[in-house]
């Protein structure tokens, strides 16, 4: 039987997994909707989408990886299958920090008042911009994070768990060999911009909510509501990003035994980043957010049994006329 530590994290796993396929599959599915019914992308849905697809990817393939090391561990570390599996482990992670940092740029480009030419004109590029953009993320993350693949060391030893169980736990350890520049472009750089975006669009919030963004009644406007949103969403994303970031870096050094407290909370901030970074965009989305009250509404009234009465869509109504003829 298989220790109680690993079976908590398979479960866990499992669970987060389910969760991250449907809340980005939803994300997905709204957006094609969309386009499907002739509505052009935003260049911040096109970003998300993308952004989602990457998340799958990931928690998926994370799945198959750490199963295969808790219970295969004969094939997981064998020579082919460890490095194709770290290169895919590792390839749609990096993609997601530079789409992250490609949503920033795009929300802090939407809400700024342009005044330098340089700015306007790259606002108004920005629809033929962000397609290039996620193009140079997807080259970056290739360029930068299959080398690091080639640098992983398999360390797999047998720990207790508890005083009458024991397992062979492998976590990946980084080369020290491995260069410091790309290790710098695959997560600090990412990290900085979003954190530069995030701090110059709460510097357009508060310089502007209170002033022009009000409407006649001392409200504030849409555009006011946009950025907070955008503030919010960005602020969210940032303290994930962080806390993924130092989880990984924590398992790399080996700052903890494994199976202790601080490996095990590191290990499930990394399972729960693809959820809740999904939650946090369809929080900070009206059109998700009103997407995914309706299927709640939807899903609650069916299961209490008590469907509401269909709305007549259309009523076709037969008219008669009357001709009165003269009297001869």
């Amino acid at each position: 039987m298989l220790p109680v530590f690993i079976l908590v994290s398979m479960i866990v796993l499992a669970a987060s997994t389910v969760m991250a396929v449907f809340t980005n599959s939803f994300i997905i599915a709204v957006n094609l909707i969309d386009k499907a019914k002739s509505k052009n992308l935003s260049p911040s849905d096109l970003i998300v989408v993308t952004l989602c697809v990457s998340n799958i990817f990931f928690q998926l393939i994370m799945l198959v990886n750490d199963y295969m090391s808790f219970v295969c561990a004969d094939i997981y570390f064998t020579d082919e299958f460890y490095l194709i599996s770290t290169a895919l482990l590792v390839l749609p992670i990096y993609c997601s920090f530079w789409f992250t940092v490609c949503l920033s740029l795009n929300y802090y480009l939407q809400i700024i008042i342009a005044t330098h030419p340089f700015l306007i004109r790259l606002k108004l590029a920005t629809p033929q911009l962000v397609p290039w953009l996620i193009m140079a993320s997807v080259f970056i993350s290739f360029a930068t994070g299959l080398p690091l693949s080639w640098n992983f060391n398999q360390d797999s030893t047998y720990v207790n768990m508890s005083t009458n169980e024991s397992a062979s736990i492998s976590v990946a350890n980084l080369d020290a060999a491995y260069p410091v520049p790309s290790t710098l472009i695959l997560c600090s750089i990412p990290l900085v911009l979003v954190g530069v975006a995030n701090c110059l669009i709460i510097k357009s919030l508060v310089a502007h909510t209170y002033n022009s963004d009000r409407n006649g009644k001392g409200e504030p406007s849409a555009h006011a509501e946009g950025r907070v949103r955008a503030a919010r969403t960005i602020s969210c994303l940032l303290l994930l990003y962080i806390c993924f970031y130092i989880s990984e870096v924590l398992l790399f050094i080996e700052t903890f035994p494994r199976s202790s407290p601080g490996f095990c909370t590191c290990l499930m901030i990394i399972y729960g980043y693809s959820p809740a970074q999904s939650i946090v965009l369809i929080s900070g989305s009206p059109k998700l957010k009103q997407a995914s009250l309706s299927l709640f509404h939807c899903v609650g009234g069916t299961s209490k049994g008590n469907p509401k009465t269909p709305t007549v869509l259309f009523i076709k109504l037969r008219m008669t006329k009357t001709v009165n003829l003269p009297a001869n």
